[in-house]
């Protein structure tokens, strides 16, 4: 047949419906085969049951979930605007950060060194800064304490330590603070931006004082923390970690005026930032906490507390051994000499107000400053002062006292200003505190008669005396006994500091003469213009009158005390000023001079200033009390030293029962005593005479009836003119 032996042809089309099913399995049922696939999705159960995809749980859910996603868009594109914001802030603060050479030292003054008559350092004033230093220069110990008080993880973060601020805000928070106030977090960097004050740079145009300056740096605001953290990071990527830590160093303060490491090492141990041991490395890291306050010149025994802490944290941190931490909490730092003594803060102080402006009070130079300062002397003025409060003056008297001794030509060799000497910037009352002289005045008086031809011999009579004054009344001066002593030598009147007399030779040279001599002395401040002038009515300085007794001893010639001898920049050899000596123009012959000194002379050996006499040398002086002894006075000399003191309250309280020749002479024979150690016995250049004896007559004392006695205008001048009534 035509089909036999052939596969009959398929019917359908093998791809019009595409692929075909294979055929079953052998063995597989039909029913198998044509089992119905699975549905993809199941039916959803009719109700609301918990387990619905349309109950309020799965609501919440989706609600919950967008609110997610919102917040996530958000926050992630809040953070990249913030981010880009923070990374373009940077970036301009970048742009503008000078070299780091020229932030090392950003004092808006110098500083001012003053060295003694030797060359040895005893003061510093002004923003002290002892040069620069690195990170790689200073002591490792240094760096190291530094590190581990100040910014643990410092060479780790990158300018910022959250960490730091997280722990910052738990603390002040849990001490009841607010979260920025109090510890801070601040890393390093952050604290040297700050130092920086961001950049901004003192502009005296713009701040009314360079305090306001500073307060405004040290703001803790938010905002002024934003523009802080990204100074800090600008920082960061400008400069390494070492130049950082570097300009930390060399800009932080320390207290004592020291500006920098390397100006507190020397400040208060002698040495230099790269010699410091690990005790004084702790002393001086402990400093940056507080640094006023913890100054070891202020208060050495809390410093050295706060180094014991910082060492302990040194070991903790692997700084330190445990051997090597109780050897330097075995050993603290100590002070050096001259950081120690504080010498001469009076002095010092003097020599800034009277210096040149622009080297001292206002300098933006480095200056050293040599000066007439003995510290020997200075320490023995204030150990006299010490032990006559010690031992001569009732508990609890707040009576003041002021010392000067100088050379016979007006260098100042030791100046004390009151009661605590280890001050700076404290009233000086000694140079400031104008008061009355009283009988101190008295030499000027005889000065002037000696000029004019008059002897130490020639006599005068002490006898009941009065004035008309000129719009005033009838003025009649007293002694200081009450008593008259009839006919008695001018040296006799001044060594026992009879009132009468010395009224009487006043009127008769002239007034307006005794004036000029006085003037010309140096004792520069007006002078009174009545009769009361030769009783000491004017007022003067302790200088000024100590300048002018150094011109009697150097033989009549005018003296202006001096403290600076050689003024110079740092490093400089060649010096900007020198000063070689005060002594002016002659006052007085020589021979006058020479006399006045032989009846001072009187004085401490028989009169009023016995108490002053020394046991190994000749001494002069005079003493003085002003009315109600409100000012007592001794000022006097040897051949070599020229010393004057002055007692009294700073409100004119009277003292009680004192006199120039009491606790005043005291303190000048103690002070003296001890700035003549060592110090070759020489005679004063006088003219000594022997007095002549006065012719005696019977007292008479001046509770006798006189003409003008119970006149009422009188007395009240008598009150008006208190010195008058002044004696010793």
């Amino acid at each position: 047949m035509g089909n036999q032996g052939r596969k009959a042809p398929r019917l359908v089309a093998d791809r019009r419906y595409g692929k075909t099913t294979k055929a079953p399995a052998k063995g597989r049922s039909a029913t198998a085969a044509r089992k119905p696939a699975k549905p993809l999705r199941t039916q959803r159960k009719s109700g609301g049951g918990s387990g619905g995809g349309r109950g309020p749980v799965a609501w919440i859910k989706r609600l919950f979930r967008w609110i997610l996603r919102l917040i996530w868009v958000v926050t992630w594109r809040v953070a990249a605007v913030l981010l880009l914001v923070t990374a373009l802030a940077v970036a301009y603060v970048y742009a503008g950060l000078p070299d780091v050479r020229a932030l090392l030292d950003g004092r808006a003054r110098g500083s001012v060194t003053m060295l003694d008559r030797e060359g040895d350092v005893f003061a510093w004033r002004g923003d002290q800064f002892g040069g620069v230093v690195t990170a790689d220069t200073v002591s490792p110990d240094l760096r190291n304490a530094v590190l581990a008080t100040e910014d643990k993880r410092f060479y780790s973060h990158f300018g910022l330590s959250p960490r730091g601020i997280a722990s910052a805000i738990r603390i002040n928070l849990s001490e009841g603070r607010g979260p920025l106030s109090g510890h801070g977090g601040s890393t390093i960097t952050q604290q040297t931006a700050k130092l920086l004050c961001l950049g901004v740079e003192y502009d005296e145009s713009e701040w009314e004082s360079e305090a306001d300056y500073v307060q405004d740096c040290r703001r803790g605001s938010l905002s002024r923390k934003a523009k802080e953290a990204i100074y800090a990071m600008a920082m960061e990527a400008k400069y390494s970690k070492n130049e950082i830590l570097s300009i930390y160093l060399n800009r932080a303060y320390f207290g004592g005026g020291a500006f920098g490491v390397e100006a507190a090492a020397q400040r208060y141990f002698g040495v230099s930032a790269r010699e410091v041991n690990a005790a004084q490395a702790a002393m001086l890291a402990g400093l940056l906490t507080a640094p006023t306050r913890l100054a070891p010149t202020t208060n050495l025994e809390r410093s050295q507390a706060r180094a014991a802490t910082v060492l302990r944290l040194m070991n903790e941190q692997g700084y330190l051994t445990e051997a090597e931490e109780q050897a330097a909490q075995d050993n603290p730092a100590t002070l050096s000499e001259a950081a120690e003594a504080q010498a001469g803060g009076y002095f010092a102080d003097w020599v800034m107000d009277s210096g040149p402006e622009l080297f001292t009070r206002d300098t933006t130079e480095d200056v050293i400053i040599q000066t007439t300062l003995d510290q020997r002397m200075q320490r023995a003025a204030e150990e006299a002062l010490d032990w006559i409060f010690e031992n001569k003056v009732s508990d609890g008297s707040e009576a003041q006292a002021a010392i000067v001794v100088m050379s016979a030509d007006g260098a100042v060799r030791a100046m004390v200003g009151g009661r605590k000497s280890r001050v700076t910037g404290a009233f000086n009352r000694a140079t400031m505190a104008k008061r009355q002289t009283g009988s101190a005045f008295k030499p000027f008086v005889y000065a002037t008669a000696l000029e004019l031809g008059y002897e130490p011999n020639s006599m005068v009579v002490d006898e009941p005396y009065c004035l008309d004054i000129t719009g005033s009344g009838r003025w009649c001066p007293d002694n200081y006994d009450n008593k008259f002593h009839g006919r008695v030598p001018l040296i006799t009147a001044l060594a026992e500091s009879y009132n009468i007399p010395a009224v009487k030779v006043s009127e008769s040279v002239g007034r307006d003469l005794v004036r000029r001599i006085a003037s010309d002395f140096g004792i520069d401040n007006e002078l009174a213009d009545g009769p009361a002038l030769a009783l000491g009515a004017s007022e003067s300085t302790l200088l000024e009158m100590t300048g002018a007794y150094a011109g009697i001893l150097n033989g009549g010639s005018s003296v202006t005390p001096y403290g600076l001898v050689e003024l110079k920049l740092l490093g400089d050899d060649a010096p900007l000023m020198r000063k070689s000596g005060g002594i002016g123009e002659r006052v007085i012959q020589q021979e006058a001079a020479q006399k006045l000194m032989g009846m001072m002379y009187e004085v401490v050996q028989s009169g009023t200033g016995a108490r002053a006499k020394l046991p190994d040398r000749q001494a002069a002086g005079k003493t003085g009390t002003t009315q109600a002894a409100r000012d007592a006075w001794f000022l006097g000399f040897t051949a070599d030293y020229v010393t004057g003191v002055w007692m009294g309250y700073d409100d004119n309280t009277p003292l009680k029962g004192v006199t120039g020749g009491g606790l005043p002479a005291d303190i000048w024979r103690e002070t003296m005593v001890r700035v003549n150690e060592g110090v070759p016995v020489s005679d004063l250049p006088m003219i000594r005479v022997e007095p002549q004896p006065q012719v005696q007559q019977q007292p008479r004392t001046q509770t006798q009836p006189r003409q003008d006695r119970g006149n009422t205008i009188n007395r009240m001048l008598k009150e008006l003119l208190g010195p008058a009534h002044g004696g010793q």
